[in-house]
This record gives structure tokens, C-alpha cells and sequence, in this order.
């Protein structure tokens, strides 16, 4: 009797443990927090402007394919994935929490408009617009973009 209540003890222990195992662990096992994903648009044709001067071509040559250069990521060229025929976006799951970050765009079609073909307009992050409100480093100061994600994902300026 006494190896019958003995048994009926350990398999009750190690059920007990099995379900606190499963359970109990899961919530120890988590991070404390979360990186939050920021996704990154830029409302432009994904096809080069029929219109751009000859006077451009060294500019166009430069940036290649449209690419953002994160600051998180000490500003190394990122391809942004093209969304034909309006939009470019890139998702980030690295972006600093509650820090300024800054990033910078470069697309043949704004060559026009700065000679290393930096954006300055139709961004957003997390469908927040932004707007052109730093400079960042490239072929001398480059207008960039900073925001603020909360770790909720809430983009702030």
C-alpha cells in the first residue's frame, strides 16, 4: 500500500511539473521587452523619370538602385523592396527603442532635385509622414529623416 500511494505521489509530482513546465516556463523564458517593427515607405515611381536632364546622369549613376541608409546600422546602403509602380518599403525589426534615430533615402528620380539624389519628401515610418528634418552622413550632409519608436510602435518626430 505504501508503494501504491508512493507511486500515485511521484505521478502526481511529475504531472505537477510537466504542467508548470509547460506553462511556468513560458513566461520566465520571455524577453522582458519587445523590439518593435517599423516599416519604412517611400511613396515614389519605381520607374526612372523619363524627364531627368542629361546633367544628372552622374547622380543617377551614384545611387543605383533606390536604397535607405539607417543611422542604427551606421548608415551602410539597404535596397528597399519595390512595390511597382508608386511605393518602395523596407522593414526594420532592429530600430532602437524611445532613441532619435535618423535614416536617409536615395532615388535616381529626386537627382534633379539634390545632387546625390536624397529624398526629402513621401516617407513615413509605421504610416506616420515624415518630414525632412535632419542631415545625415554621405557625400558630404545629406537631408535625412529622424523619428522616435516607442515600444509599442508608435513613431514620433
Amino acid at each position: 500500500m505504501q508503494i501504491a500511494s508512493l507511486s500515485k505521489w511521484f505521478i502526481g509530482c511529475a504531472m505537477l511539473i510537466a504542467a508548470c513546465g509547460s506553462g511556468c516556463s513560458k513566461s520566465s523564458m520571455q524577453p522582458s521587452s519587445t523590439t518593435p517593427t517599423v516599416r519604412i515607405v517611400f511613396r515614389g515611381s519605381t520607374t526612372r523619370r523619363p524627364d531627368l536632364a542629361a546633367s544628372a546622369q552622374a547622380c543617377i549613376d551614384g545611387v543605383g538602385v533606390t536604397h535607405t541608409h539607417p543611422g542604427w546600422r551606421n548608415f551602410a546602403a539597404i535596397p528597399l523592396m519595390p512595390v511597382p509602380p508608386d511605393r518602395y518599403e523596407i522593414t526594420f525589426t532592429d530600430v532602437p527603442i524611445d532613441a532619435r534615430v535618423s535614416f536617409r533615402i536615395n532615388d535616381q528620380n529626386f537627382c534633379d532635385q539634390n545632387p546625390t539624389g536624397a529624398v526629402t519628401r513621401n516617407v513615413l515610418a509605421n504610416d506616420v509622414e515624415l518630414a525632412q528634418n535632419t542631415t545625415t552622413p554621405g557625400n558630404g550632409d545629406e537631408p535625412g529623416f529622424a523619428f522616435m519608436v516607442s515600444a509599442n510602435g508608435r513613431v514620433t518626430q
